[in-house]
């Protein structure tokens, strides 16, 4: 199976001389094509830290990382924008639609930029909203929908490009539970049937449960890791919390 992500080593260290605070401890990351991984750990752990190095927000002091066979290191910057659109999806806590465009245009807006042909663009802005359930609002605007139904237009945008790899941070964080479950489980289903490769960082063990395995990162270091197996989704929930109470992090940490 194809490597998606290729982190080795990696290092983070903020702050000058004699007040140095290291977030990565020589982090080890191997994620394959149609992976769906939940990233866990208390607040301050580094999960946040390791997600912006990957989406090439911010840079390691030192490691290695490979995204679909690329090296994201020693970029110039307009070559990082041309990595992020063509090889990453984002999908953030808050949306980030734009108000003054409809779903349809909010979706098709990565396509746009990349100057991709219009019936080409038709289609797959179909092909995305249907699998997300969210088709018969494209031509409504950002409040004049649910917040389940923005998340899942944000979740469309990021992935109608067909990106490499999928960045979600805290994607259900603002959302109830059945929209929560709407959004998981269509990313299950894109990450098994589609090979998305999705990687997701959460406190919420619920939302990690859909995952196929979950690494867990505690003061800068990989503390642990399940792998989902053959496991139900219930037992699977059950693991983690029993993984998260050896935190022992307050009630963001364990639900």
């Amino acid at each position: 199976m194809k490597t998606i992500v290729d982190a080795k080593q990696v290092k983070k260290m903020y702050g000058t001389k004699g007040n140095i605070f290291t977030a990565l401890h020589g982090i080890d990351l191997t994620v394959r094509e149609g992976e769906f991984v939940g990233i866990m750990g208390p607040s301050g752990a580094g999960k946040s830290t390791l997600l912006n190095i990957l989406a090439t927000i911010d840079q390691p002091t030192s490691g290695e990382i490979l995204i679909d066979g690329t090296s994201i290191l020693n970029m110039k910057e307009e070559q990082l924008s041309t990595f992020r659109r063509d090889k990453l999806g984002f999908i953030f806590q808050d949306y980030n639609l734009l108000d003054t465009l409809t779903v349809k245009d909010n979706i098709l807006l990565p396509l746009a930029l990349a100057k991709m042909n219009v019936q080409e663009i038709e289609n797959r802005v179909n092909e995305i909203s249907e699998r997300f359930g969210i088709r018969s609002i494209l031509d409504k605007y950002p409040y004049q929908i649910s917040g389940g139904q923005k998340q899942r237009t944000a979740a469309s945008r990021a992935m109608v490009s067909k990106p490499s790899l999928i960045l979600a941070d805290e994607p259900t964080g603002a959302l109830d539970s059945k929209s929560a479950t709407d959004l998981l489980e269509s990313l299950q289903d894109l990450s098994q049937e589609d090979k998305a490769t999705i990687l997701m960082v959460t406190h919420d063990a619920f939302a990690a449960s859909y995952c196929q395995r979950v690494i867990f990162i505690k003061d800068g270091t990989l503390f642990t890791e399940l792998v989902k197996g053959n496991s139900s989704r219930k037992e699977f929930f059950k693991k983690i919390l029993d993984v998260l109470s050896i935190f022992g992090g307050g009630t963001n940490d364990v639900i």
